[in-house]
């Protein structure tokens, strides 16, 4: 698990997108991603908070944990595979 503090291997950055692209674009991000690594996703989409962790199982992924921030959601993937 990433450690408060810890930086993610890779941020992506979906601000005012909206469903799908945010999911669109985790799946291109997380490629480039090392596996054991952890993708930061930031997002303003509320619908980020089920399909993320929805596409993170589907993949075979693991959700790390989820932030609020203001208006800012941030989400922490890690690739497993």
């Amino acid at each position: 698990m990433i450690e408060m503090g810890e930086k993610p291997n890779s941020t992506l950055d979906t601000r005012g997108l909206f469903c799908p692209l945010p999911i669109v674009k985790t799946s291109e991000a997380i490629k480039s991603v090392p596996i054991g690594g952890v993708l930061e996703i930031l997002a303003t989409d509320p619908g980020v908070l089920a399909d993320i962790p929805a596409w993170a199982r589907k993949t075979g992924n693991q959700m790390l944990r989820t932030e609020c921030e203001g208006n800012v959601i941030k989400l922490y993937v890690k690739k497993l595979k």
